[in-house]
């Protein structure tokens, strides 16, 4: 999953759910930064992001982060982006946490840095950022900035899958086919792969159709009533 976290159609939704206490932006500031941005108007918002950042404020710090990864209404620039971020991921930040793992790990030279990517992924995984627990989950399957270990990857892809990421449920279901990590048992990888289907994976729908073709009527008929269940309990204890 490379996607970062991001500011939205408007500032305030720009932090992540479940972010550090504190660092709150002053109301009065956030709101003028807003409407400059819903304006359109970059540079007034730029300007109020930088003097937020410059007094140690966390949030301003991870926004000016996203502005300059993405580049919108400034020249693109990854090295600022990551200055911004680190700033912000020292005071506990996990959202900054993993956009800083997305720019080492998918980042061009010399910011490509898979050991980096691991730290930080990590920090934000115990944070409970399910992306960051996602792409933790595949460094660890991967042995990608770490040692592999299939038994942490199915781990974290299943904290992950839990939270509703497509990909790591997936990725899990992967895990139970091939018995990687996990006791193999091809009626849950079923219904993995039915549930990131469900949630509009066509990887995970292909896969179905794949362990579909080694399983009886009654081990699809089992599988499928398990990722009701599953979705019934918000894929939590599947």
């Amino acid at each position: 999953m490379t996607r970062i976290l991001k500011i939205g159609l408007c500032l305030t939704t720009l932090w992540f759910s479940g972010a550090i206490e504190g660092a709150e932006f002053d109301e009065d500031v956030s709101a003028l930064a807003e409407a400059a941005y819903e304006a359109g108007d970059y540079e007034t918002g730029l300007r109020m992001f930088e003097t937020l950042a410059g007094q140690g404020n966390a949030r301003a710090q991870f926004n000016l982060g996203v502005i300059y990864h993405e580049g919108k209404g400034v020249i693109q620039d990854y090295k600022e982006a990551e200055r911004w971020y680190r700033l912000s991921a020292k005071q506990n930040n996990p959202a900054a946490q993993f956009n800083l793992g997305i720019l080492h790990d998918t980042g061009p030279s010399p910011l490509k840095d898979d050991k980096e990517a691991f730290k930080w992924y990590s920090l934000a995984a115990q944070e409970g950022i399910a992306e960051a627990q996602a792409n933790l989950g595949a460094m660890y399957a991967k042995g990608q900035g770490v040692l592999q270990d299939y038994k942490k990857a199915a781990k974290w892809y299943r904290l992950a899958a839990e939270q509703g990421i497509a990909e790591a449920q997936t990725n899990l279901g992967v895990m139970y086919a091939t018995g990687s990590g996990v006791t193999e048992d091809i009626v849950f990888a079923h219904m993995w792969f039915n549930l990131s289907s469900s949630l509009g994976s066509e990887d995970g729908l292909n896969k179905r159709k794949t362990v579909s073709n080694h399983m009886t009527q009654n081990e699809i008929a089992k599988a499928e009533a398990l990722a009701r269940q599953c979705i019934k309990k918000s894929y939590k204890n599947c």
